[in-house]
């Protein structure tokens, strides 16, 4: 003879919640197969691979201007070394034509 314990009976409630895991889970695949396949889902994973895609293409544009950037830097230091290397040259070239001129008595 079964003892029956009503809501405390265990076996009752492990048979009621292994049919709700039966149907939740059923539920679950079925919001799994539609979710997926939906038309909102396939524009996301449309929308994901785009922006990926032009992600991947700002890194190579970043990384391009990062490169030409350095290369301009560098060419900047070294006209910034000439044209004091050139002011130089002009102060002293000056500086010899005025002895010069003040040696002549002029």
């Amino acid at each position: 003879m079964k003892d029956d314990r009503g809501e405390l009976d265990l076996t009752k409630q492990i048979e009621k919640l292994q049919k709700k895991v039966g149907e939740l889970e059923g539920e679950l695949s079925i919001v799994k197969g539609i979710g997926m396949n939906s038309p909102e889902m396939r524009e996301a994973n449309e929308t994901i691979v785009t922006l990926r895609q032009r992600i991947n293409e700002l890194m190579a544009i970043n990384k391009s201007h990062q490169q030409l950037m350095g290369k301009q830097i560098v060419e900047n230091e070294e006209l910034k070394k000439d044209n004091k290397a050139l002011a130089k040259q002009i102060d002293d070239y000056f500086h010899v034509r005025m002895t010069n001129t003040r040696n002549s008595g002029m």
